[in-house]
């Protein structure tokens, strides 16, 4: 048993509280750490591009499984209960639980519900958006989700208006969509990130893992 499984096991309902909210936001960036330290471990050895890792991906399900224990036994991880940095990191999580569809349209209404009292950052609410409408394969809404296009560059994926979507950014306080994109490529381009070999062939297999985990039918 891991120290993530013996922290998740002794909490419950009951014996959460204020005090223990310190040690549940440093667990939370434990997690997000995981996360960005395998992400570069990958990108250093190129191969973020091809598809989904298959150590990214147990790592990502994983994770998700320990905040959903932990948002089970407190709610929501707000910045009033664990803090700013760690409220975000468990947002990172959530946003990379891609494999636990059930587990990220959950934490959606929960975001939601905390949006409207001000406690978490809107910028992750326009983002966990995205991130479904994206797998879902409807349009988004913000224009954050960015994928490898069939001309080798790192583009927006379907989203409604142009000018729509730069609106809804702004509100949210981010750049434009335009402006986003450009950041996009060029942090791609500085990681030596490079598209799929096989564009069809990769798009194929994601099909097939979406609907393998539950995003489509």
């Amino acid at each position: 048993m891991g120290l993530f499984d013996i922290f998740i096991k002794k909490m419950n309902q009951n014996t959460i509280n204020r005090m223990d909210y310190k040690s549940i936001a440093e667990k939370i960036i434990e997690l997000r750490n995981a996360d960005l330290e395998l992400r570069d471990k990958l990108v250093q050895k190129g191969e973020l591009g091809e598809g989904y890792n298959e150590e990214m991906e147990a790592l990502h399900n994983r994770n998700a499984e320990v905040l959903n224990e932990i948002i089970d036994a407190i709610g929501y991880p707000t910045i009033g209960k664990v803090g700013e940095e760690a409220s975000d990191a468990a947002w990172l999580v959530i946003q990379h639980a891609i494999g636990k569809p059930f587990f990220m349209k959950k934490c959606l209404k929960l975001l939601e519900n905390a949006i409207s009292e001000n406690k978490v950052n809107p910028k992750n609410l326009a983002y966990l958006t995205d991130r479904i409408a994206s797998f879902e394969g409807s349009p988004q809404q913000y224009g954050t989700q960015f994928d490898w296009d069939e001309n080798g560059e790192l583009s927006p994926k379907i989203f409604d208006d142009l000018s729509k979507v730069n609106e809804r950014r702004k509100s949210v306080g981010l750049n434009t969509l335009e402006e986003q994109t450009e950041i996009i490529r060029r942090q791609a381009e500085n990681e030596n990130q490079s598209p799929p070999i096989d564009f069809e062939k990769r798009k194929e297999g994601f099909e097939k893992w979406k609907k393998k985990v539950g995003w489509t039918k």
